[in-house]
């Protein structure tokens, strides 16, 4: 990175708004909300480049209506599996035996077609899809390095830093300690650091939370695999799937695809009396073995070793000018996908807050929000995770499920029953990937409306200050997220003009960038009312009234404005 090196070279000081430790999909996308907004942002990783494991396989329909709102859904959605793969998630004894469950689910081009006819939970402007982290980096980190005008520094890594009253000074040093390391004085430090992070334990910063749970599943040691098996899908004797789950005493596994034609993403169960610290390509070959029930030719891309089972939370999200976020600062057992879905939450929250303060239209104190807003959804979040991974690693397994006959059916039957049940919990999750709320924000302004119940399986739409704007497809075919503004957006029925144009007002004069848009299509006025919505940058209502007495106090309290 010639800035680092420059600065290296000359022993000066190089000088941004926001420096980024970490640069998986947190601060890339973090780095994508301040690039947009002109912030000066330098994002560094002591890795050479993004990722080349899989990683996290599953983005949420939340994740993806922000990436529709930076304008990369199209280029994520046309990544991963090809646009016919199916995305089921399927339940086998072994993959090539006696299939026990199956969660059928739209490929990626039936979610582009069907996502406009869907209402009530699953109104949404994108739907899942499934694509390997590996490849959301790579686009994401393209982005980021054009809308910064700064490429990502890998290859460096956080030494230590000190923060004062007007900023934080931090030295980076190269990965492979060739050359001095180099001060970086930035007004603001984010650590996307990872599990280990070094800014959360400069900080202080205690994970809290359950750690060490021990299950037959999900609980404990997990064996990472990515291979390539270029006959699997001739060789299976089964429909499809995006996920595959291996059901025996043997070795319970689960596998996603990462690119529809051969290439996959395997994590088994380590027995407790295994150590697989010295395991080979070779005891890779015999897990895939024990799982798969059939001989299929596999080659062995990489393997690795982690620990599921995993609840935590960072006691604190910020201290001063140094934020946490993503692995930093919540912890996961990975069922449900969240942890990296999560991660990008954090980004969004803390990008355009930080964005406010450092172009002189919010006071500092919105950024205090980040902590109070974000906390409580990684405490949400992981113990959601924790609940599906109790569900699937409480299901034990012995011999007799893989037996033949009247006593191999009846157990294979119930174990169908529990799966199917098991599967939809897991996966049907409107409501985790659209029920966050901010409720208790210092910057929601409620107005005593009751919030809907928070339900992982269901998802209720509600206009209730703190949550997701409910979505709405605008004559079948436009949808609202895409009339919003980039920043602020006064929504308003046409009798209340008057009204949202005074609120509009305020606004602007405060230095916010917000527009105004009359909904006064039936659709519109059906899900949203007829109330003033104010809503905000990451698309979450903040104030809803029918009139508007004091805007520019709504304002001082939703935006911090000065």
């Amino acid at each position: 990175m010639k800035e680092l090196q420059d600065a290296q070279r000359q022993g000066t000081v190089l000088e941004v708004d926001v420096l980024v430790a970490g640069a998986g999909p947190c601060g890339l996308m973090l780095a994508n909300e301040l690039g947009l907004r002109g912030i000066g942002c330098l994002l560094a990783d002591p890795k050479a480049t993004t990722a080349f494991n899989p990683q996290a396989n599953a983005t949420q329909a939340r994740t993806m209506e922000h990436f529709r709102r930076i304008g990369i859904a199209q280029e994520i959605r046309a990544l991963g599996l090809p646009a016919d793969h199916p995305t089921d998630i399927a339940y086998f004894t072994r993959f090539a035996t006696h299939e026990l469950a199956r969660l059928r689910l739209p490929t990626a081009a039936q979610a582009t077609e069907h996502v406009r006819a869907l209402r009530g939970a699953w109104n949404a402007a994108e739907l899942p899809h499934r694509v390997s982290q590996k490849f959301v980096e790579a686009v994401l980190r393209k982005h980021a390095e054009a809308r910064t005008g700064r490429p990502v520094a890998f290859g460096w890594k956080l030494l230590d830093f000190e923060q004062d009253a007007d900023g934080v000074n931090a030295r980076l040093a190269p990965a492979d300690g060739k050359g001095p390391p180099v001060t970086v004085r930035a007004r603001y430090l984010v650590g996307a650091d990872g599990a280990r992070s070094t800014v959360r334990q400069a900080l202080g910063v205690s994970y809290s939370g359950a750690t060490g749970v021990q299950r037959q599943f999900m609980g404990g040691r997990m064996f990472a695999v990515y291979l390539r098996a270029p006959t699997f899908y001739q060789q299976l004797p089964h429909d499809r799937a995006w996920m595959y789950v291996s059901v025996n005493p043997e070795r319970r596994v689960f596998m996603a695809s990462v690119d529809g034609r051969g290439e996959f993403a395997f994590h088994a169960a380590v027995h407790p009396d295994e150590d697989p610290s010295g395991w080979t390509h070779e005891d890779a070959k015999r897990l895939f073995a024990q799982a798969s029930g059939m001989a299929v030719p596999i080659e062995v891309l990489s393997t690795g070793t982690w620990i599921a089972g995993h609840s935590l939370v960072a006691e604190r999200y910020q201290q001063g000018r140094v934020f946490i976020a993503g692995d930093a600062a919540h912890l996961f057992t990975p069922t449900g996908g969240l942890g990296y879905n999560t991660a990008v939450g954090d980004a969004v929250n803390l990008g355009w807050k930080l964005a406010s303060v450092l172009r002189g239209h919010a006071r500092p104190e919105l950024l205090d929000s980040y902590d109070s807003e974000r906390r409580p959804i990684g405490v949400r979040n992981t113990g959601y995770a924790r609940g599906f991974a109790d569900s699937i690693g409480g299901f034990h397994t012995t011999p007799a499920l893989e037996a033949e006959g009247p006593a191999g059916d009846a157990l294979r039957a119930h174990a169908s029953t529990v799966l199917d049940d098991h599967v939809r919990r897991e996966f049907n999750i409107p409501g985790v990937t659209f029920g966050e709320r901010y409720d208790g924000s210092p910057v929601i302004a409620g107005d005593g409306g009751t919030p809907p119940p928070d339900s992982a399986n269901d998802y209720q739409p509600s206009t209730c200050p703190g949550g997701r704007l409910p979505h709405v497809w605008l004559g079948g075919e436009r949808s609202l997220y895409d009339e919003l503004g980039f920043e602020w957006t006064v929504l308003a029925p046409g009798t209340r003009r008057a009204a949202a144009q005074a609120l509009v007002a305020a606004g602007t004069q405060a230095g916010i960038d917000v527009k105004l848009r009359l909904c006064d299509e039936p659709e519109a006025r059906e899900v949203l009312g007829d109330a003033l919505l104010l809503v905000r940058p990451d698309q979450v209502v903040a104030w809803r009234g029918g009139a508007v007495e004091a805007p520019q106090a709504v304002w001082r309290r939703v935006a911090c404005t000065r």
